[in-house]
């Protein structure tokens, strides 16, 4: 091992990212135009695959069906720290590079995320990093982050293909994170407020539900009075829920936005079946749970008045992300020193969820933001201004980390692990998960 000063190798890790640019934004492009689904990630996952390969790597594929795992070691023990990078698009109608077939989208740039990890693994490997670290690196391409496809999942898990409906804990699940100490990734963004890179102290969990009422049909027109419509039970539960909103407290950040996913079959036929879709999200599990208990007495409200009945599904989703945030003074010092300081911003609480969340519930993990898109997240005029800061940038940034966490016999990983306590073990994490799938039936 030749001899070099930390700040000489991320300058040598750096200027190696910048001469495989075009490679990487080429990367990110070519993920953006064939966006797939959760779980169905198998082109993405192949060209993830791929490029690991052709840098020496050997990963291991079909992780919870398409993660992609590579690693690399050190030059001596120590902690082992996970870059990850999310495969999977979403459903965005009127998204225009969206999948003709299936509706899939990179309108949350996750296109992006894989362009830095792999990116980050080009830097590392070009520069030697891993001959003057301590420990392990882990490049992992994950799936499913995107909480939808709901139905599909479910069916899946019914057939034993999956358990979690998500990809993160699925990969917790099956012990593909147990030899993990540390992980990151970097979300893009699109708001203009946090500049070209950002951290927050925490995201929201949630819970989700899938929802069945089952009424009578009858000629809409010719006898109504002998149907049952399951839509009008629908919306007295949709209404009730709406009335529930001041009932939730500000501090907890409560988000609840069902979605009709099936809301009859003709118009001159009274709905017998109607199915909806939602999410309770909150600060805390606490919150979230007794969030979710007041939407169950909305939904079997709905069943009562109309004499239809009802059938609830709960399904575990994400829990509430909390940021290590000795981890974020290191992002935000490396952030600054490539962006200026003043493109680095800091801030509290976000209500979207994540299942990096699950991963910071059983070791030190961070999840910052970097710019390079404009338009709405999750909107269908979503799409990435800035390729270098989209695709580039959170390349150096991961590798900025790794070197940082494992330098000089990985320092400030065993100091971050010494005082670490997690909110959960792995156990304790699948007995909580497992403990929310119930499914309840409700008649009037």
């Amino acid at each position: 091992m030749t001899t070099t000063t930390k700040q000489a190798l991320k300058r040598s890790v750096c200027a190696a990212i910048d001469r495989n640019a075009e490679r990487i934004i080429a990367l990110g492009e070519r993920i953006r135009r064939q966006p797939e689904l959760g779980f169905k990630e198998f082109k993405t996952a192949r060209l993830a695959e791929e490029t690991f390969g052709e840098l020496g790597l050997k990963p291991r594929a079909g992780l919870a069906i398409t993660g992609v795992r590579a690693d690399v070691a050190g030059a001596k023990d120590g902690p082992t720290f996970a870059m990850l990078g999310e495969l999977d698009g979403l459903v965005v109608q009127g998204h225009p590079i969206a999948d003709p077939e299936t509706g899939a989208a990179h309108a949350c740039g996750h296109n992006a995320q894989m362009a830095g990890l792999l990116g980050a693994a080009m830097g590392l490997l070009e520069a030697g990093a891993p001959a003057h670290l301590a420990g392990r690196l882990v490049f992992f391409a994950v799936p499913a982050e995107e909480y939808g496809d709901v139905e599909w999942r479910v069916e899946q898990a019914r057939a034993r293909r999956i358990e979690f409906l998500g990809g993160k804990p699925e990969l917790l699940r099956l012990g593909h994170f147990d030899d993990v100490d540390l992980a990151m990734m970097i979300h893009t963004t699109s708001q203009p407020e946090m500049k070209k890179a950002g951290v927050a102290a925490s995201n929201n969990g949630c819970i989700v539900k899938t929802v069945r009422y089952i009424g009578r049909a009858s000629h809409a027109g010719g006898a109504p009075h002998m149907g049952v419509n399951a839509l009008y039970a629908a919306n007295i539960a949709l209404m009730a829920i709406n009335a529930l909103r001041e009932t939730f407290r500000d501090e907890d950040s409560i988000r609840v936005h069902p979605i009709i996913t099936h809301g009859g079959s003709q118009v001159n036929v009274i709905p017998a079946e109607v199915r909806l879709e939602t999410y309770v999200r909150g600060r805390t599990v606490e919150a979230i749970l007794e969030a979710n208990r007041k939407v169950d007495r909305a939904l079997r409200a709905g069943a009562m008045a109309l004499g239809a009945q009802v059938e609830i599904e709960t399904l575990p989703g994400y829990l509430p992300l909390f940021n290590h945030m000795g981890m974020a003074e290191m992002f935000k010092a490396n952030a600054a020193a490539l962006l200026g300081a003043d493109q680095v911003t800091e801030s509290g609480h976000r209500s979207g969820s994540t299942d990096m969340g699950d991963i910071s519930h059983v070791m030190p993990t961070l999840h910052p933001y970097m710019g390079g898109a404009v338009g709405a997240g999750h909107g269908a005029d979503y799409a990435i201004a800035d390729p270098r800061l989209a695709y580039v940038e959170p390349a150096k940034q991961l590798a900025l980390m790794a070197i940082d966490l494992l330098w000089e016999d990985a320092a400030a990983a065993r100091e971050i692990l010494k005082t670490w306590e997690p909110r959960m073990t792995r156990e304790e994490y699948l007995a909580f998960q497992r403990g929310i799938s119930r499914t309840e039936r409700y008649e009037a």
